[in-house]
């Protein structure tokens, strides 16, 4: 008996040393979590002191995130995943994450969520124009898709390429659905790509960020998170407008993954992402909140009015992404 009851005794101090050292702490891993991107170092940090998980920074970008889980699709590491939406919907094709519907869950509008809770948006991107006003040399700031083609814009309009950009992609999304067309319809973004080459734009493969701060880009199609990136923390004299025609969102998205070993501590993750805390420090990284939220009104100001952003639409984000290489060959052979 004596015997048993030290060998107890042994194993409850060994169990004390490991919930002491960390071993039993709260872990949630998240594939594509990276610090310095839409501040995930302070959504960590956050997540942390208020949930008491755990979650490791990783650098992973979607595809990576996508291929690993699916390599490890019969033992599962992560727990959670963000992605850009269309590797959403190949994340559930293959079976790699499951319906969860976090807190808050009403309060994100439809389009911007997988009806069954495979994903769901954070936050999003919308396209527009990302204009560097001292680079216009006193011109007006455009204020459509239509302003772009006028010639006093030559030598001014920036793209990325949409035949190898996603962005860019996005771009003759948003410039097709705004002028009649329609994901099985790409005509009218043919055209106008055809019609704007008139204008000698610059059409770089990557990222053209700093060539905007520069100066030598004054208007490029772009998110309107870079754009108050620029105003609000690089002090560049930036504007952001949403085309008067209309534009498209893109959603960043969450999900749990399917069979995660840390289910739990992974839900707590998703809640606390669409709380309050959580979306207010999405929108201080400059990324517009899913939720309508009450924000403090330092951050509220940098974005644009509810009222403009009611011209950016969702679209089958799906379909969309099904359309792209078919696009991309027809935009290499007509309007490159």
């Amino acid at each position: 008996m004596k015997t048993r009851l030290q060998t107890l005794a042994r194993t409850a101090v060994f169990t004390l040393g490991l919930a002491a050292s960390g071993v039993f702490a709260q872990t949630a891993i998240c594939y594509n979590c990276p610090t310095e991107w839409a501040d995930w170092g302070t959504q960590i940090k956050a997540i942390k002191a208020k949930t008491g998980v755990t979650v490791p920074p990783d650098n992973k970008n979607s595809g990576q995130s996508l291929a690993q889980l699916v390599a490890e699709k019969a033992s599962p590491v992560a727990d959670v995943t963000y992605l850009g939406v269309t590797f959403a919907y190949q994340a559930m094709k293959d079976g790699v994450v499951q319906p969860y519907k976090p807190a808050h869950w009403e309060d994100i509008p439809d389009g911007m969520k997988d009806p069954a809770g495979n994903w769901f948006s954070i936050h999003s991107g919308t396209m527009g124009f990302m204009v560097n006003v001292d680079a216009l040399g006193g011109k007006p700031v455009p204020k459509s898709w239509a302003d772009l083609l006028k010639p006093e814009y030559k030598g001014l309009v920036g793209y990325l390429d949409p035949a190898s950009a996603f962005v860019g992609y996005v771009g003759a999304v948003a410039v097709n659905q705004a002028r009649g067309g329609t994901l099985d319809n790409f005509g009218p973004a043919i055209d106008y790509f055809k019609q704007l080459r008139k204008n000698d734009p610059i059409v770089p493969k990557q990222t053209a960020y700093a060539r905007v701060l520069s100066g030598e880009i004054a208007i490029l199609l772009d998110y309107d998170f870079n754009a108050y990136r620029a105003k609000y923390k690089d002090k560049a004299n930036v504007q952001f407008v949403i085309p008067a025609e209309g534009s498209v969102v893109v959603p960043y998205v969450m999900s749990l993954v399917n069979k995660a070993p840390h289910a739990a501590d992974g839900k707590k993750v998703l809640d606390f992402v669409l709380s309050d805390e959580g979306q207010t420090i999405w929108a201080n990284a400059y990324l517009r909140p899913v939720r309508n939220i009450a924000m403090p009104k330092e951050i509220q100001d940098r974005f644009l009015p509810a009222a403009e952003y009611a011209r950016a639409r969702t679209v089958d984000y799906d379909k969309m992404a099904a359309a792209q290489k078919s696009f991309s060959d027809r935009y290499m052979k007509e309007a490159q």
